[in-house]
């Protein structure tokens, strides 16, 4: 659903209506239970906490001046019910959940494997502070919520945001480490941890994390390490466990207490009124109970993709573009020659290497409904593109105005059929800039204003990426995460040649990269379909052409 829509939603809620609250518990639930569930670990105290927190927002929901400041203004109620928490139980301390931790909950939920694995773990080890601002930040990453929102529901800056969110992941990535020792075979690890009762604190994180500095076995990476913001990039929210209850009656308040705590007279009729509304997999039960159901039956849930007031979320099952119907084996064989689906990640090619002969493909010319040159800089803005030959996409992130995770990309209504066919622009984005300190400031950011990153899977951009369109095809800017733009130019094969054969004009020598082979076996955008989906922003990462 679009912000549009969610705007009307929460201006009707406010006035009372009781379809609308139930909508808007249903479609929030999901990131306030992400939240608080990811910050306290799956402690008991979870639901509690998540159901204060929804009963505070329904409660003053008419106090929120401007609708579009929805998202934010909940999650600050989280973010505060956490705190709250904290300092009611500063003097005891807090026994995690030993077999129904958030972590292990995300890694089964989600199906996580690897590296990814190896982040959602590390969480455990993490002091309660850092955890709450990495429940914040796993969703900023996710593309859910903005560096502002977390700012703000942090109660600090962005700038100091910046320096706390990377103090964070420098403790996230001592923690990957030992995640990854204890998966491991040292004898010396082993005879460490012979005292250990199993439960990560902050005791045992010191004392791993010195041997595994001093130790050769444990300290040796057997595999690249992918930064946790790559590994997190879209990530699908964890879906709300079967049998959450979230009773919005009253939290154990009579009619009269509610009243004097804010409460409207419509939002308590509405929410003591018997009513019934489904969503997904959840009901709304009389009493303003939120009950997730699943049929005995039903198919594993699928992973929750909560809506937003800036962004759409993915549509439910029926509504999701349905991929061609399958071909005869005839017709199979003909189209397995159409190319595969780009779905990973490619490791940069050495600066100096000459890139593949390019080539020829017949060209008649392409039109764009933008005209030679298109920038799209906002979400939503698209292009159309007809005809047979070449076309620039050229990449221009802006981490400096927002970081965070980007949402490539759609190349919809495909008629005929589309080729990624080289990368060039003499660097990848996530090349050093010329005369960056060590390295570290690239065209997808730097230290001290964050990274844009992709989802996972996903391929590193060049600044200037070259495709093939034998058709009609139309691309949609879809930024979400984090500030981008791109303008799309209809090329020749002689400029993409020429890009790609020549290096930068100072510094080191990057060629360009080739994929295609000559044949239909060059490789297709990963977000591309032949549907027409109402937003672009859905269509799903490993798409069927």
């Amino acid at each position: 659903m679009d912000s549009q829509h969610w705007r009307a939603t929460i201006t009707a809620a406010q006035s009372g209506d009781r379809q609308a609250l139930d909508e808007l518990v249903a479609g929030w639930l999901p990131l306030v239970y992400n939240i608080v569930g990811r910050a306290l670990n799956g402690h008991a105290d979870v639901d509690d906490v998540v159901q204060e927190t929804m009963l505070r927002a329904v409660g003053n929901l008419g106090s929120l001046r401007d609708p579009d400041s929805f998202r934010s203004w909940l999650v600050a109620i989280a973010m505060r019910q956490i705190r709250d928490r904290a300092r009611r139980r500063t003097a005891e301390r807090l026994e995690e959940a030993p077999a129904a931790d958030f972590a292990e909950l995300t890694v089964l939920r989600l199906q996580l494997e690897g590296q990814r694995r190896e982040v959602a773990e590390a969480a455990r080890w993490l002091d309660d502070e850092d955890r709450q601002l990495m429940s914040l930040w796993w969703l900023e990453v996710a593309g859910e919520l903005t560096r502002r929102e977390l700012a703000a529901a942090v109660g600090i800056t962005r700038q100091h945001a910046a320096v706390r969110v990377q103090r964070m992941k420098e403790r996230l990535e001592t923690s990957r480490g030992i995640v990854r020792a204890l998966d491991g075979a040292c004898p010396d690890l082993r005879e460490l941890t012979g005292r250990w009762n199993g439960r990560p604190d902050s005791v045992w994180r010191k004392r791993l994390a010195r041997h595994i500095r001093g130790c050769g076995y444990c300290g040796g990476t057997h595999e690249t390490v992918v930064p946790a913001e790559r590994l997190l990039a879209g990530i699908a929210l964890v879906p709300l466990p079967v049998g959450f209850t979230l009773s919005l009656a009253f939290g154990g308040k009579t009619a009269v207490a509610a009243t004097s705590a804010g409460w409207s007279a419509k939002l308590l009729g509405a929410l003591t009124k018997p009513a019934v509304a489904m969503t997904a997999g959840a009901t709304m039960v009389a009493g303003g109970a939120y009950v997730v159901t699943q049929p005995p039956d039903a198919p594993p849930p699928r992973a929750a993709v909560t809506p937003t007031a800036t962004a759409t979320s993915e549509p439910p099952p029926s509504a999701t573009p349905s991929p061609s119907p399958t071909p005869s084996p005839s017709a199979k064989r003909k189209a397995d020659l159409y190319g595969t689906v780009v779905d990973g990640v490619d490791r940069a090619p050495d600066p100096d290497t000459r890139p593949a002969a390019l080539p020829r493909r017949p060209e008649s010319g392409i039109t764009s409904t933008g005209g030679p040159k298109a920038v799209m800089q906002h979400r939503g803005d698209s292009v159309t593109l007809s005809g047979r030959g070449y076309v620039l996409v050229r990449w221009q992130i802006s981490p400096h105005a927002r970081p965070g995770a980007v949402v490539m990309p759609t190349w919809t209504g495909l008629k005929g059929k589309l080729f990624h066919v080289a990368s060039g622009g003499s660097r990848r984005m996530d090349d050093p800039l010329p005369g960056a300190p060590n390295g570290y400031a690239t065209g997808m950011g730097g230290p001290d204003i964050g990274y844009a990153v992709l989802p996972p899977g996903t391929q590193q951009m060049w600044q200037n990426e070259y495709f093939y369109v034998d058709g009609t095809v139309t691309l949609t800017q879809n930024e979400r995460g984090c500030d981008y733009g791109i303008a799309v130019f209809p090329s020749d094969w002689q400029a993409v040649d020429k890009d790609v054969n020549e290096g930068p004009d100072q510094g080191a020598i990057r060629y360009g990269l080739v994929r295609d082979t000559g044949t239909d076996s060059a490789p297709v955008p990963q977000y591309v379909t032949r549907s027409t989906p109402a937003d672009p922003a859905t269509v799903p990462q490993r798409s069927r052409v």
